[in-house]
């Protein structure tokens, strides 16, 4: 990971001038626009990899835990529903799961998924562009691998140090901005 809390920490305490996007939800704008709420892994946009389309992020994550896990049957459920919370509850079923092996595969995962996912889509693409250098933070209140823990009208959302999550998706996202900032 070329992103983590610590690095963070470690710019915040330095003084560096960070700055923060916070985003949470999955729904477009109120004029059906793009905002930042399409940085969620619910956001429905379409991708393939290796020859299969899934409708969002989470769905390919979910399809990778399953085939991880070897649960064919798990698998060709997920596959086969379009709701993202469908297939987030699929993923919870998975049979032989190990919180370790997870954990191994889990962030590369989600970079594999929303690299597919920005870069097939060029409107998603030039909006993860035009953020820049700025820390993408998932201000979740309830998720604390993927989030930081904690809404962004918190006291505490702008201080790194007071997070109470890993917020591995918004560094996932800072790193396939880095990637296609490259190509």
């Amino acid at each position: 990971m070329k992103y983590t809390n610590e690095i963070i920490i470690n710019k915040y305490h330095k003084q560096e001038k960070l700055n923060f996007l916070f985003f949470w939800g999955h729904q477009p704008n109120k004029d059906g626009s793009i905002g930042k709420s399409c940085f969620s892994q619910w956001w429905k946009a379409p991708f393939k990899i290796d020859g299969i389309t899934y409708p969002t992020a989470e769905h390919y994550m979910m399809a990778s835990k399953a085939i991880l896990f070897k649960d064919d049957e798990i698998l060709e459920k997920i596959l086969n529903v379009t709701d993202p919370h469908n297939a987030k509850k699929l993923g919870r079923k998975v049979r032989n799961f190990t919180p370790d092996l997870w954990d191994q595969h889990k962030f590369d995962i989600v970079v594999k998924a929303n690299m597919a996912k920005f870069s097939q889509n060029s409107a998603l693409k030039t909006f993860l562009l035009h953020t820049k250098d700025a820390i993408i933070v998932e201000a979740s209140p309830r998720d604390r691998i993927w989030g930081i823990g904690m809404g962004q009208n918190n006291e505490k959302s702008s201080n790194p140090n007071l997070w109470r999550g890993k917020n591995l998706l918004g560094y996932a996202l800072m790193e396939v901005r880095d990637n296609l900032q490259i190509q």
